[in-house]
């Protein structure tokens, strides 16, 4: 038993320091750039598409910071504009579920693209489906009521556990401290849900069940498995899987297209629906809305795609 946790701690650390290099960083800069009035300037630029989305300009800074940067770039931002917004439980539950659709776009859509779909529809499919659906959550809450109660993103700056002993500079190191203290916490125990699931059979359990929803949406029966596997454990794994299945079974362009879309909308579930969860998020919005969102775009494409409308990245002409 303490080889195991010794084991998971270990693990859990390389996880905490390689989200570290990301967070502080970003946390930093944005820190500087509030203390400079560059917030309010960049939050004034992007109010009115913030606006139409029932969001306020806050939101858009942390968005944006997940697209480019990765989800704890888009966390490490939440953490730093969180005094300076406020936000119901819909809003919240709508920028989570746009970080969690489109994310990382630079890295994960290359990813995609060397796999062998579009990096431009592919990056499109995903900003025009976080966009849509964050906005279909934030202002069906406004007109419904529903998850209206105003949310408190203190606890996330450590404010709730820390007594106001210190200012400037020194208070911000303190939060900080406070706040990667609890996503080291977050992490361990991600490490340890994971683990148990894998031991327990659970992720085979779900593979077993994600299949079905996958030949519904009309993908291919040979690349079920392998996007399967990317959906669970993340982009990286399932677009390498899905580049050695086009060599070795000849997929041609639409097929890797409708699974590359697949791991576009919906990978890495596991870990990213469980960071969410954490920070507040509802599971049915960003873990079954989302799923559910992706089983839809994905039955269109393959409704409204023709074999030799997909345009062939790899081979530089259209597939025939």
């Amino acid at each position: 038993m303490r080889h195991y946790l010794v084991s998971l701690a270990t693990r859990s650390g390389r996880m905490f320091f390689t989200v570290a290099r990301v967070m502080v960083p970003v946390m930093l800069l944005v820190e500087l750039a509030a203390h400079w009035g560059l917030i309010s300037i960049m939050g004034r630029a992007i109010a009115p598409g913030m606006a139409l989305l029932n969001l306020p300009p806050e939101a858009g800074l942390v968005w944006i910071s997940a697209v480019f940067i990765g989800i704890y770039g888009g966390i490490a931002t939440l953490i730093a504009v969180s005094p300076l917004m406020d936000l119901t439980a819909g809003q919240f539950n709508a920028l989570c579920v746009m970080m969690l659709l489109a994310h990382s776009i630079p890295v994960e859509q290359a990813i995609v693209r060397a796999a062998g779909a579009s990096f431009a529809a592919t990056t499109a499919l995903r900003l025009g489906a976080a966009l849509l659906y964050g906005a279909a959550i934030a202002w069906g809450s406004r007109a419904s009521g529903i998850l209206s109660d105003p949310v408190s993103l203190a606890w996330l700056q450590g404010s709730d556990l820390l007594e106001n002993t210190a200012d400037g500079p020194l208070a911000w190191v303190q939060s900080t401290l406070v706040t990667m203290s609890m996503i080291l916490l977050i992490i361990f125990v991600l490490a340890l849900l994971l683990d148990a699931m894998e031991r327990l059979g659970v992720t085979r359990r779900v593979t077993a069940l994600l299949a079905p929803l996958l030949r519904l949406s009309g993908l291919d029966a040979r690349v079920a498995p392998v996007t399967t596997v990317g959906i669970l454990l993340g982009l990286t794994y399932g677009g390498a899987l899905i580049i050695e299945a086009a060599q070795r079974q000849q997929l041609d362009a639409r097929v890797r297209f409708l699974a590359l879309a697949w791991l576009s909308l919906l990978h890495g579930v596991i870990e990213d629906t469980v960071v969410m969860v954490a920070l507040g998020a509802n599971v049915w919005i960003v873990l079954a809305g989302r799923l559910a969102l992706t089983l839809l775009i994905v039955a269109l494409l393959a409704r409204f795609t023709y074999r030799d409308l997909i345009p062939d990245p790899q081979l530089g002409s259209r597939a025939v």
